[in-house]
């Protein structure tokens, strides 16, 4: 894995690419057979949470949108492990986080890859490289 996608990144990737930056289209671009890039169980749960509240519309129905933005080898998704568990719990303390930003974060950290996100909160925070 080369690096994981923020939610926004996620949604940008597949519905309005022009809003990515340089280095984001770039590293997206490296996505391939043998170098995926990381999508959080969260990130499906918050864009669930978004299209139900009516805050993001898809071009797709939602499961067949969510299926085809987490297919291999492009992507490669990232459950809830005990070591994210436990390096959320370390965030906890160095400032009031999103819980989903929270859970990226503490991902990217354990898999020891970049976060592509362009959230200026998290990129400022400094806890973890962000492309």
């Amino acid at each position: 894995m080369i690096a994981l996608l923020d939610t926004h990144v996620l949604l940008w990737w597949f519905e309005d690419a022009k809003r990515l930056s340089g280095p984001q289209r770039r590293i997206l671009k490296k996505a391939g057979d043998t170098t995926a890039l990381g999508v959080s169980d969260a990130t499906l749960w918050e864009i669930a949470l978004l299209v139900e509240r009516g805050r993001v519309r898809l071009a797709l129905p939602v499961d067949e949108w969510l299926a085809r933005a987490t297919a291999a080898p492009l992507v490669e998704r990232c459950g809830m492990s005990p070591a994210i568990a436990r390096e959320m719990i370390s965030l906890s303390t160095r400032r009031d986080w999103d819980p989903a930003d929270r859970i990226l974060v503490a991902t990217a950290r354990v898999l020891g890859v970049p976060l592509v996100t362009a959230d200026t909160r998290i990129t400022a925070a400094g806890l973890v490289p962000t492309v």
